[in-house]
């Protein structure tokens, strides 16, 4: 069965609004990737065709700060705590995967993809954790 949206908000804890913005670079760099991997002879780059995901995440990033600003001000000292280090780790783990997997696919680096997904694993088993503790 598929999970329903509040179920992806609690486990993920990103909002409907990341979770736009992450959809919409996705959709943009699947394009991209496309024409880079059909056109052989493209002027396409493998940083232009990661652009869109990396200007995601900079959005979540700023996105993340204004929330972390607002319920520090409204004295939600623990909880703004807690969101920034979930979120912050969140994202600076997907963008060491996106980073590390755009050099290997550019030639920059010899590291083994074991090495590239690190992240990924890393990620989801803070995502296990997070998802026992919710229930």
């Amino acid at each position: 069965m598929f999970f329903s949206l509040k179920e992806l908000i609690q486990w993920l804890g990103l909002t409907v609004f990341e979770i736009w913005i992450d959809l919409i670079a996705i959709l943009i760099f699947t394009v991209l990737m496309a024409i880079k991997l059909e056109e052989q002879d493209t002027t396409l780059t493998w940083w232009i065709v990661f652009a869109p995901l990396f200007t995601a995440d900079a959005l979540n990033a700023y996105f993340c700060t204004i929330v972390l600003i607002r319920m520090y001000l409204e004295s939600m000292y623990k909880a703004a705590f807690f969101r920034a280090l979930w979120s912050f780790s969140f994202l600076s783990l997907i963008f060491l995967f996106q980073f590390l997997l755009c050099k290997k696919l550019s030639g920059l680096n010899a590291y083994d993809y074991s090495e590239i997904f690190t992240p990924i694993f890393i990620l989801l088993m803070l995502m296990a954790v997070r998802t026992c503790q919710l229930h």
